[in-house]
């Protein structure tokens, strides 16, 4: 597993992860797993579990959308690390 931090937020990717192109991002107790689209931006993934705990902070959430927004050309790079 790879990882980077920006802002307190630890993000990591998965060797040899399935597609579409994703992250993971981790700040507090909240966990979000996030698409990284090929027009430049983020989103929540259309997944079971893409947010935990299941009661999460929404300014979590968007804290951990925004800083990967900003950092989006670092995230594909670390997926492109690990899953070529």
């Amino acid at each position: 597993m790879g990882s980077i931090r920006f802002e307190g937020i630890r993000f990591f990717s998965y060797p040899k992860d399935h597609e579409p192109r994703h992250a993971h991002g981790r700040y507090a107790e909240t966990r979000v797993i996030f698409d990284l689209l090929p027009d430049g931006n983020v989103r929540i993934s259309n997944r079971v579990k893409a947010v935990i705990p299941g009661n999460p902070s929404r300014a979590d959430i968007r804290h951990i959308l925004a800083v990967a927004a900003e950092h989006f050309n670092e995230l594909v790079a670390l997926w492109e690390k690990r899953n070529g």
